[in-house]
């Protein structure tokens, strides 16, 4: 029997995303612009119900090519606000244009997305130490800097906690649980 988090419950797209992706250090910026933009919708919401609606985000916001998001017009973005596949508050919607605005200055002055929200790490992944769910804080120093930071260059919606819940899904951080199989492999 594979012992895991128990968060992802018997879910199985929260179980996919969890033995494949969450807490896997990663580097490619579209990716990494995915990972915060989506985090970003999830302000005030479970994270399944914007891993349910993922693909649809895919859809509208070009596989989250930054450049493209950032040159994508109000009328555009009020169409999306008709569609169910999205989280439909227009204030997240629109953050998803600025925040791509803000990504490609932070591309330009720091040479990477990467190279920029990694600084907050140090460039190592933080090893949380989890033994069980009551370990994991909602933000941390690293997660309250990066806020901070990141809401000075005009990001939005980017309060501590989703910059920490932003750690973990891209391996800033781990934590997974010491029992959990993926905390060893990502360990190892």
């Amino acid at each position: 029997m594979t012992t895991r988090c128990k968060w992802p419950g018997n879910d199985p797209l929260y179980i996919d995303y969890h033995d494949k992706e969450w807490g896997v250090p990663l580097h490619d910026e579209r990716a990494l612009f995915e990972f915060l933009s989506l985090e970003c919708q999830q302000a005030g919401l479970s994270w399944i119900t914007v891993l349910r609606k993922r693909e649809n985000y895919r859809r509208a916001f070009h596989d989250f090519d930054p450049a493209a998001v950032a040159s994508m017009s109000d009328d555009t973005i009020e169409t999306l606000l008709l569609d169910a596949g999205l989280i439909r508050n227009r204030l997240k919607l629109y953050a998803m244009r600025s925040n791509a605005v803000a990504f490609l200055a932070v591309q330009k002055e720091f040479g990477s997305f990467d190279k920029y929200m990694w600084s907050f790490v140090n460039g190592r992944t933080i090893d949380g130490k989890r033994t069980g769910m009551g370990d994991m804080p909602a933000t941390t120093p690293e997660s309250d800097a990066m806020s901070k930071d990141l809401k000075k260059r005009g990001f939005k919606f980017v309060g501590s906690t989703i910059c920490y819940a932003h750690m973990q899904a891209t391996g800033m951080v781990n934590d997974h649980v010491h029992d959990c199989f993926r905390y060893r492999e990502l360990t190892a």
